[in-house]
């Protein structure tokens, strides 16, 4: 907690005045990083006939604005016991949310559970190493070629 009042510019106390817990505040970060990415996906998803890789866009815009938050979700959350649920649980929404959009595009039901999950983990892992290793100034390059290979699995499926 003093490292995050540091990182902030205020006392350790104002920090517990918001966030009783380090566990409060994780929560807090985690639930304001969902919420983020639902309303991105869902104004591009009001556009997804005109910006088809609507979702990798909303990923790589909150991936920008909060990295670290970012990461907490996708990457360290699943691994923490008292936060594991709450990844699980986004995660298992991002595929339902991708199973909506795909449809009965792949009428086999096991292989479409394993491609739309399979959808979510390759774009989510796409944005991180991008996080890690890519050029922020080349993001809508990182965004097309994340969209152009989604495109590219679906035909190997059917």
């Amino acid at each position: 907690m003093d490292d995050v009042a540091a990182e902030a510019g205020v006392s350790r106390l104002i920090v517990y005045r918001n966030y009783a817990s380090k566990a409060d505040l994780y929560r807090a970060v985690l639930t304001g990083v969902r919420d983020r990415l639902r309303d991105e996906f869902l104004a591009g998803f009001e556009r997804r006939e005109e910006e088809p890789g609507f979702a990798v866009h909303a990923m790589v815009i909150v991936a920008r604005e909060d990295p670290d938050g970012f990461r907490l979700l996708w990457r360290h959350a699943t691994r923490e016991p008292e936060f594991a649920a709450f990844a699980d649980d986004f995660h298992d929404r991002a595929v339902a949310a991708v199973d909506a959009l795909v449809g009965a595009l792949l009428p086999d039901p096991a292989l479409h559970r394993w491609a739309t999950a399979l959808s979510v983990d390759y774009v989510v892992q796409a944005v991180l190493g991008w996080l890690d290793h890519g050029d922020p100034t080349r993001d809508h390059e990182l965004e097309r070629r994340v969209t152009e290979g989604l495109v590219a699995l679906y035909p190997t499926w059917l």
